[in-house]
């Protein structure tokens, strides 16, 4: 490998970090061909170097040290530091190809676009945040990447500045978000008073010591860990949109397609889930915190899931479905199984970023209509995105041998074998999101490319296949969509994969005792062992029901669902008002918070500070002052009697009889 490591960890995201600047302000320049030419190349070198790093640490080489210290601040050091493990590598090279195939796809989604330029640039610095975040070693750059991905993701929501409707979604990405930040502040800050640290190393080693402190909490006492992790938690619940902070992540839809699928599979949505799986040695010091997200979790992956099945924008779908596999993955990281959560993290990443890009394809070919209402019969003229778009499906259900089915399966087991308070309910829940994702997914899928077409006769003439940039990124990310899964099965849950970079407690450790299934099956025994306990688990028959009844609905009866609507329409009116958290969030804090100001502003500012204390002082002054005058007579007689009284009325006061 090269001799100085450290050059090529810094050139991974500063490629990308340059690349956007001469994109952003040379871009009149450069042209439209120069500012996606420099950005790819860019991205593509990160990529690759990347590889470089993930190779070296499978070797056995590490490194974690600063590499430049912006201040020192009451003995506290802010550096920005690289911490290169195998939990930062994986990340690094999932960001970096994702990234490079979303930047390849843009080419063709943006083609005509105005802001052609800009939009390289945004998603070039979009990837250099994410790179920033997932390679620290310290909380300040940490917080860093986790406000400059919050950042990129508001004005690429907003991209299209001169939609009232993006306008809107990135103002509610940016505030929602801002909720979720302030909890994050606040658990660094605690992270400082009890370790007296920034550095990852320095407050992991002195987590065990620290274990013990409390303090008084509502009457009761609450560990410093637990506080710190829930508080870290409530951060990665406005990331990672978990209920109840998940309502950006759906009209986060507003922006371009290439930038939802960054969002949903690489970036953004999945910093919260790194951030809990690095800080495995505080979360596995508290039990309480570790429920706290696996119920969370459970929450948002069956109910949200429950929501997506009332969509009818595609893209509004795999939103939905992306907040449900959010869920998975918290579950999963609430029952210590960190390694299966970023498994799935990691599978999630190809198959979300290709249903994503398969539904821009289909939007491209169908002029920019999102409504799977006013699509169908695009199998024929679209086959390269159908064939992609069919192995995302299967991969975001679980069919056995795909990739979502090893790390999906994976963590119902894993929070099956967890003793957890909390563990039941979320067994339940993501076991039963299996029925209601293959449902969900098969629909998309049924009423985009079966069926009879229900898009005009014009552009029912004119549909056709999208173009080689746009295809063959699908293809690309089909490709591990398929083979992630079997390939690194084995080594991610079984293997020690991760190393030193996630830490769990044998008492919680449920992938060990998933382990214990398998005692002597190795290699493509146990890869041929669990496909084939696959096929006779619960999760697919589930799945197949799931699908199944898909078919029925959509294909051979599609007169149902309608039916099924209307006598079900109080439920339906639950899901299609996304149970109504928008609008309890705009009558509590949106008109709530205008209501306040506004009685603020009445009885605070107009009454209290100017007409009591400006206006009223000055009154009071003026009565006084009137009330004087009269006394300013100029008659020697007036002040000698003034003087008599006073002199009088001091006697009586002072004088004991």
């Amino acid at each position: 490998m090269f001799e100085n490591m450290k050059l090529v960890y810094m050139a991974i995201p500063l490629s990308c970090l340059v690349a956007s600047v001469v994109a952003g302000i040379f871009g009149r320049k450069i042209g439209r061909a120069g500012a996606h030419t420099i950005t790819i190349l860019a991205v593509a070198i990160a990529f690759a170097l990347s590889l470089v790093v993930y190779v070296d640490v499978l070797e056995g080489n590490k490194f974690n040290g600063s590499v430049y210290t912006w201040m020192v601040s009451g003995g506290v050091p802010f550096e920005i530091g690289f911490l290169i493990d195998e939990l930062s590598a994986t990340m690094m090279a999932v960001v970096s190809f994702v990234s490079l195939m979303v930047h390849v796809y843009t080419i063709g989604y943006m083609h005509d676009d105005p802001g052609y330029q800009r939009f390289f640039s945004y998603i070039s610095l979009f990837t250099f945040s994410m790179l920033m975040l997932v390679m620290s070693n310290n909380f300040l750059q940490l917080f860093f990447g986790w406000e400059a991905v919050g950042l990129m993701s508001y004005l690429l929501i907003g991209f299209w500045f001169d939609r009232e409707s993006a306008i809107a979604a990135s103002l509610k990405a940016f505030l929602v978000n801002r909720v979720g930040d302030l909890g994050f502040l606040l658990g660094i800050a605690a992270v400082v008073a009890l370790f007296g640290s920034l550095d990852y190393s320095v407050v992991f080693a002195g987590a065990p010591g620290a274990a013990s402190k409390s303090f008084s909490f509502l009457g009761g006492e609450m560990t410093w860990i637990t506080a710190i992790c829930l508080l870290l938690f409530i951060g990665a619940m406005g990331k990672s949109a978990q209920v109840p902070l998940h309502v950006w992540l759906p009209d986060s839809m507003e922006g371009p397609t290439p930038i939802s699928a960054l969002i949903h599979a690489a970036t953004m949505v999945t910093a919260g889930i790194f951030m809990v799986a690095r800080m495995s040695p505080l979360y596995e010091l508290s039990e309480t915190a570790l429920s706290v997200v696996m119920v969370i979790g459970a929450i948002t992956a069956f109910f949200m899931a429950l929501i997506g099945l009332v969509q009818h924008d595609i893209k509004r779908v795999v939103a939905y479905s992306t907040l449900s596999q959010l869920g998975y993955m918290m579950v999963a990281l609430g029952a210590s199984a960190y390694a299966a959560g970023i498994f799935h993290l990691v599978t999630h990443a190809f198959f979300k970023a290709l249903l994503f890009l398969a539904a821009g394809s289909v939007i491209i070919a169908l002029h920019h209509q999102q409504d799977m209402r006013a699509m169908g019969g695009l199998r024929k003229p679209m086959p390269i995105t159908y064939l992609t778009a069919v192995i995302g499906t299967l991969a975001l259900v679980g069919f056995p041998g795909f990739a979502g089915f090893f790390s999906k399966d994976a963590i119902i087991e894993a929070v099956h074998l967890s003793e957890l308070p909390g563990s039941g309910f979320a067994f339940i829940a993501v076991t039963a999101g299996v029925f209601v994702t293959a449902f969900y997914s098969f629909r998309l899928l049924f009423l985009t490319f079966h069926g009879r077409p229900r898009m005009d006769q014009e552009t029912r003439r004119h549909v056709k296949e999208s173009p080689w940039v746009v295809w063959v990124p699908l293809v690309l990310l089909a490709i591990p969509s398929i083979l992630a899964g079997a390939w690194y099965f084995e080594p991610m849950l079984f293997g020690n994969f991760f190393g030193e970079s996630l830490k769990v407690l044998p008492e919680h450790d449920t992938l060990a005792k998933l382990a214990a299934k398998h005692p002597e099956a190795t290699g493509v025994a146990l890869l041929w062992d669990v496909i084939v306990h696959g096929f006779v688990s619960p999760p697919t028959w589930l799945f197949l029901a799931g699908s199944v009844l898909a078919w029925v609905f959509y294909i051979e009866k599609p007169e149902l669902p309608e039916k099924i609507v209307k006598r079900f329409g109080v439920i339906h009116g639950v899901l299609m008002n996304k149970y109504g958290f928008d609008e309890a969030y705009n009558v509590v804090f949106a008109r709530g918070t205008r209501e306040v100001g506004g009685a603020l502003w009445k009885f605070g500012d107009a009454t209290l500070i100017d007409g009591w204390l400006v206006n009223g002082t000055a009154r009071i002054v003026g009565w006084v002052s009137s009330a004087v005058r009269h006394i300013q007579t100029g008659y020697v007689y007036h002040y000698a009697f003034a003087m008599i009284i006073g002199l009088f009325l001091l006697l009586t006061l002072f004088l004991k009889p």
